[in-house]
């Protein structure tokens, strides 16, 4: 029997016009479903990185890295181990806070996880917080009770441990 597990894939790519389309849309012939995807330039401005994490058996992944690998404007392909892989979020939370005694709690559980506060109205907190998605997803399992009036998460980029590069 197969194992879905998630995969965090990383992807050197030529820094041009549809190249995430393409490989969006390879994603979307072989019906593999994307998690969350970022892209951004690397150190080397012709180059971009994109972090892709998806579902799937190791066959999955097998065919997946192999169906990028075809792809001219793909340069490397890896995928990043969980135990050798710095893995970060960002996620900017809004808090329903329109006590002063909600407001010190918050900002109480906001410094526990090294977050910071980003905007205060008279009924509201922005949180921003980066890091582990499981540490975002901590933070944001002790806000839920005040009330989340708004979420906007960015897609996880990752990048190897220790010397080795991609």
């Amino acid at each position: 029997m197969s194992k879905r597990n998630k995969h965090t894939i990383s992807i050197l790519v030529e820094n041009k016009t549809g190249v995430l389309q393409r490989v969006a849309g390879l994603f979307t012939r072989r019906d593999f479903n994307i998690d969350n995807i970022t892209v951004g330039k690397t150190a080397n401005t012709k180059i971009s990185r994109i972090t892709i994490t998806t579902y799937g058996d190791n066959n999955t992944l097998e065919q997946i890295i192999k169906q990028l690998n075809k792809l001219i404007e793909v340069i490397k392909v890896r995928e990043m181990k969980p135990e050798n892989t710095l893995r970060r979020q960002l996620a900017l939370l809004k808090i329903h806070a329109p006590k002063e005694q909600d407001k010190a709690e918050i900002i109480q559980y906001v410094n526990i996880f090294r977050g910071h506060i980003i905007d205060v109205t008279p009924k509201t907190i922005t949180v921003e917080i980066t890091g582990n998605p499981d540490k975002i997803n901590a933070l944001m399992n002790l806000l839920r009770p005040y009330g989340i009036k708004e979420t906007a998460k960015t897609g996880i980029t990752a990048i190897g441990r220790g010397q080795k590069t991609l």
